[in-house]
């Protein structure tokens, strides 16, 4: 685990990084405003919900429980009629701002130090800046961006909310932490002496 000596440092100030650019991006910024709607007849849904006793947890309509009941004409014809699409009831409670940031924090975490990881073990000490920017910048990439484009082919997701989540946060999230990881690589001394890198 020497790699965690050398680099705790560029893997908590990009992800330090990376929380402050998603923060612009989803407050400052109006990118993200329309990628969610609302439903007209909110209260009258809500109320089905209720009294249907829909409890926390992920479902698809209409529903089924065997690639063989996607075969029958009921079925079929439940598609034909729509809506069709995925439901995510939470928790009792809901959304919680503050334990989303959380783990969304160490989510950043863990990606920052998994980037670290691989480029521990493409790049040696004392790395010029761009190498590493490199390699950093397109792990992160890989998962900050190209890793939601599963919800636009399993679950539906608009493929335009997955591009502006691909191309702007997944890209300024990757520049983050390639820069972050190019500007605090350790040094050949460094490393060479057991000293972390900053």
């Amino acid at each position: 685990m020497e790699f965690i000596a050398q680099l705790w440092m560029p893997v908590v100030v990009s992800a330090v990084a990376v929380f402050l650019v998603s923060s612009i991006v989803h407050m400052a910024l109006p990118i993200h405003k329309n990628d969610i709607k609302k439903i007209d007849s909110e209260d009258a849904v809500l109320e089905v919900l209720r009294s249907g006793g829909v409890t926390p947890g992920a479902y698809i309509f209409p529903g089924c429980h065997s690639m063989k009941d996607m075969e029958t004409d009921e079925y079929k014809a439940k598609v034909k009629q729509g809506p069709v699409g995925w439901l995510t009831v939470l928790p009792e409670g809901g959304f919680s701002m503050g334990r989303s940031l959380v783990q969304w924090f160490i989510y950043t975490c863990v990606v920052d130090l998994l980037t670290g990881y691989v480029a521990w073990h493409a790049l040696p000490p004392g790395s010029e800046y761009l190498r590493v920017f490199q390699i950093t910048g397109t792990v992160a990439f890989l998962t900050y961006g190209v890793g939601g484009v599963p919800k636009s082919i399993w679950k539906g997701v608009s493929w335009k909310v997955t591009g502006k989540f691909l191309f702007v946060d997944g890209l300024l999230y990757a520049l983050a932490t390639g820069g972050v990881f190019g500007w605090l690589w350790p040094a050949a001394e460094a490393a060479a002496l057991n000293i972390p890198a900053g």
